[in-house]
């Protein structure tokens, strides 16, 4: 078995910050036009530049193959990402017994780190005459596998580690077809969705929020407008703003043309970014990714035939992902030589039917 694994990207990196670039360009009277950029820098993830980046070896434990911090900022960047999570987790705690040595806390932050992360971690203390005690769930964020089998480290920052007694920390994992050091999560493939919706409500509220983007460009042509009426005009606008805004304006200008007034809606431009549009399309890109109904998520359906029987969708939902979690968290019980998780029964999909 390989010790040094492919795996993912570790960090996420920033662009350097947009420089304002200036073309000047000479028109045919001789006059300079010049068009210019601008913009703020934009985080840009390295997942797939750096695929070739390994599970490190640093001399004591191997590094994970992505930074768990990044999978744990983005549990929260998408509603229905963490919905859906929260969901299973939800499930299979309600249908989980309790153990005199597992309970059912234990068992549901253990259930949790492993829906995040792809990885869950619980210690088996020992008394001093060897009878095992209950069970303590180990943070996936932070719990490291050292080069042996067995051995793990419990890693919370520089020079703050706690290091297992060997074979005393039961790790399962989902699956990854790069490496068999640490598990990942299934729905890695959604995390670019995820954020897209995030960043889309992130600029809808900060462009709403900062109040300092355009509104409109009042484009004055008129020559019967001298500066006076242009300085009561202008005086006008600005006392329109702040509170009591979106007042009304009455401009009287008789005998003038029918272009010499015109009102450019500058952010009109801005607000077309099909915000609706990219707000479904990553929403369903997340929901397929888990596999989840909308209707067990609250979810309100927008047409006129719903989302069906929801008790029956609940029913195929547990039958299909539910029971097939129930049995992975089942092996815990080969590790531990006992019956320590143990599941009731949920209703059959004829049941619900």
């Amino acid at each position: 078995m390989s010790k040094r694994k492919n795996g993912h990207s570790r960090e996420l990196a920033r662009t350097p910050p947009a420089a304002t670039a200036t073309t000047p360009m000479t028109q045919s009277d001789g006059s300079t036009v010049e068009a210019f950029s601008f913009g703020d820098p934009e985080p840009v993830s390295r997942i797939q530049l750096l695929d070739y980046v390994e599970s490190m070896f640093n001399g004591r434990w191997y590094e994970p193959p992505l930074p768990w911090e990044g999978l744990a900022s983005a549990f929260r960047a998408s509603p229905h990402h963490g919905s859906a999570i929260y969901l299973k987790r939800n499930l299979l705690k309600s249908l989980f017994l309790p153990h005199p040595r597992l309970s059912a806390a234990t068992f549901g932050a253990m259930a949790l780190d492993f829906l995040v992360f792809g990885n869950a971690y619980v210690e088996q203390p020992r008394a001093y005459t060897g009878r095992p005690l209950d069970l303590r769930h180990a943070l996936a964020k932070f719990t490291r596998r050292g080069q042996e089998v067995g051995h793990y480290f419990f890693v919370r920052g520089w020079l703050q580690e706690h290091e297992f007694p060997t074979g005393s920390v039961f790790h399962l994992r989902e699956d990854d077809v790069n490496q068999e050091i640490y598990g990942l999560p299934e729905y890695i493939s959604a995390l670019q969705s995820a954020w897209l919706n995030e960043a889309a409500t992130m600029f809808r509220r900060k462009y709403y929020a900062n109040g300092s983007h355009a509104g409109f460009i009042l484009y004055l042509t008129e020559g019967q407008v001298d500066n006076d009426d242009a300085n009561a005009l202008r005086k006008a606008l600005k006392d329109s703003k702040g509170p009591g805004n979106f007042r009304n304006l009455f401009l009287h200008m008789p005998g003038g043309k029918s272009d010499g007034l015109k009102l450019i809606p500058v952010s009109e431009v801005a607000a077309k970014d099909d915000f609706a549009a990219i707000k479904n399309v990553s929403k369903d890109d997340v929901l397929a990714a888990h596999r989840v109904p909308p209707g067990l998520l609250g979810m309100v359906p927008t047409n006129a035939g719903g989302f069906g029987n929801a008790p029956q969708a609940l029913a195929v939902f547990i039958e299909n992902e539910i029971r097939p979690l129930m049995q992975r968290f089942r092996e815990l019980n080969d590790w531990a030589g006992e019956e320590l998780v143990r599941f009731i029964e949920p209703p059959g999909v004829a049941a619900a039917a």
